[in-house]
């Protein structure tokens, strides 16, 4: 029979996890946007402590011994409950096989790092970064050791730690679809004329951008009792339960659609952690369920609703009132054209919607090869620079716009990036589903979405941790993940942009 104060203690151990957590949140926020650059070497010993301390709570004896007794009688627990000890047992036995010291040290390792690879990006200096990336991808390395089970071997071991039952081989499978049914196609949309006119090389002032923002925040529903945004090197979405969500963007004068997309692509992040259940705000079940869910609900919001001809159509006129002279000459189909013009380019995420996923796969090749040990770190950008040009025919001019892009790797996130494109075809799924319900172009243009944000709170966002994507998909679809919907959904939409 389970003591009652067994659960007791366990919503207590709970609690305390949840202050640690809430710590490392905001100073990993503040480090992100705005700590002043000379308190990091403080800032990364004060990380230390604090990820000692709760490393220690999560994996003592009290701790261990407490999860199993609660696993052992899930049978006597409440099913939220149980879910939650599932995830408790899971995550205390990956972490009691990984050694304290080389923990801390990582964390220390992980609270500078983004500041030297935003150092490193700025000055396209990848000689600068290369000793603590070195030292990130070893530890990975290692920890694919110390997490290895009798089904997950190697690089699988990471990319679980983002999508629970994605491995390789269904990785492989799902790139490989995507090769052959897009990458072809992909070629052909990009080499096709249009008569469209281009967005100026103009400057399209900070200021005007900054009110832009404003009206985005406000027309996806952001309340602001509950959210923030503020700028950082990289757009991110972070936040802690549903009413404390911050979303950053990054504001280039030369490039109008960069704030608009990272606004609205946050924007669906946030829409997700805001509109998760409230009855999980007190466990540790809240949040996304898994990244390529919280992927799928961003892409959706970016791509699906927001380079949408109803979406566009909507909010062009305050757009162009806005920017008046920067745009004069632009019509609305102009502007949509821009929004979903299929180029290959340089960068991840100011890629279009048709070449997103091979950056993607660009990706996805070196980290199985980086992890493996086939790749080192000091050969990154030959090997980068080697694969933007077999993939996307360019010749990368330099490491700012190649394999300095992007924060993940900074921050040690290793098997992240497949789920922005496995995250893109769910949200495609999602999408078919959701038409047969109702109107979509309808709510869009009249209702602010709100049948839209109705739909996916019912069949995704309330659920927080508590589902897996597969069973999420099953219930709201009726079937499990299929890739076609992504494809039929771009093959679709571009086929009609280009008139092919």
């Amino acid at each position: 029979m389970l003591n009652d104060k067994l659960v007791q203690a366990y919503q207590t151990y709970r609690m305390k996890l949840r202050a640690y957590r809430f710590a490392e949140y905001l100073i990993s926020w503040d480090s992100e946007t705005e700590a002043p650059v000379g308190c990091f070497d403080v800032r990364s010993q004060m990380v230390g402590v604090l990820s000692s301390e709760s490393f220690k709570l999560m994996t003592c004896q009290d701790t261990v011994d407490m999860i199993n007794e609660l696993y052992a009688n899930l049978n006597e627990l409440d099913e939220l409950l149980q879910i939650e000890i599932k995830h408790a047992k899971k995550s205390l036995d990956k972490l009691t096989k990984i050694p304290e010291d080389e923990y801390v040290s990582y964390m220390e390792l992980l609270s500078k790092s983004s500041l030297v690879w935003a150092n490193a990006k700025k000055n396209n200096d990848f000689a600068s970064f290369e000793p603590t990336l070195t030292k990130i991808v070893e530890f990975n390395q290692k920890m694919m050791k110390y997490l290895e089970t009798d089904t997950l071997k190697g690089y699988d071991t990471l990319l679980d730690e983002y999508e629970e039952g994605a491995t390789q081989v269904v990785y492989d499978e799902f790139f490989d679809t995507l090769k052959k049914e897009l990458v072809p196609f992909a070629k052909k949309v990009c080499s096709t004329k249009t008569n469209y006119h281009p967005l100026k090389e103009t400057t399209y002032p900070k200021e005007k951008q900054e009110l832009l923002t404003k009206y985005f925040v406000n027309e996806l529903g952001l309340d602001p009792n509950y959210t923030v945004v503020k700028t950082s090197e990289h757009p991110f979405t972070s936040g802690f339960g549903s009413t404390d969500v911050r979303i950053t963007t990054h504001y280039y004068e030369d490039n109008l659609l960069s704030n608009i997309y990272s606004v609205i692509h946050e924007g669906g992040h946030a829409i997700y952690e805001l509109q998760c259940g409230s009855h999980l705000e007190e466990t540790l079940l809240g949040g996304g369920s898994t990244m390529a869910m919280h992927e799928s609900q961003s892409r959706f919001f970016e791509n699906i609703i927001g380079r949408s001809y109803p979406f566009i159509e909507k909010h062009y006129p305050k757009i162009k009132s806005l920017f008046e002279e920067e745009l004069d000459g632009i019509t609305m189909e102009d502007f949509y054209f821009n929004c979903n013009e299929a180029k290959m380019s340089f960068i991840r995420i100011e890629a279009d919607e048709l070449t997103y996923p091979i950056h993607i796969m660009i990706r996805y090749d070196i980290e199985k090869e980086l992890m493996s040990g086939k790749l080192q770190v000091k050969d990154l950008p030959a090997r980068w620079n080697e694969l933007v040009k077999d993939y996307l025919g360019l010749d990368v001019p330099s490491d700012t716009v190649g394999v300095l892009q992007d924060v993940h790797w900074s921050g040690g996130s290793f098997g992240y990036f497949p789920t922005y494109a496995y995250g893109s075809a769910i949200a495609a799924q999602l999408y078919y589903a959701m038409k047969k319900e109702f109107d979509v172009t309808e709510d869009i243009k009249h209702n602010s979405l709100k049948k839209v944000k109705e739909y996916l709170k019912e069949n995704v966002h309330q659920y927080g941790q508590t589902k897996l994507p597969q069973e999420m998909l099953l219930k709201a679809t009726g079937e499990k993940f299929n890739p076609k919907y992504y494809i039929e959904y771009l093959k679709e939409k571009y086929t009609k942009l280009y008139n092919l």
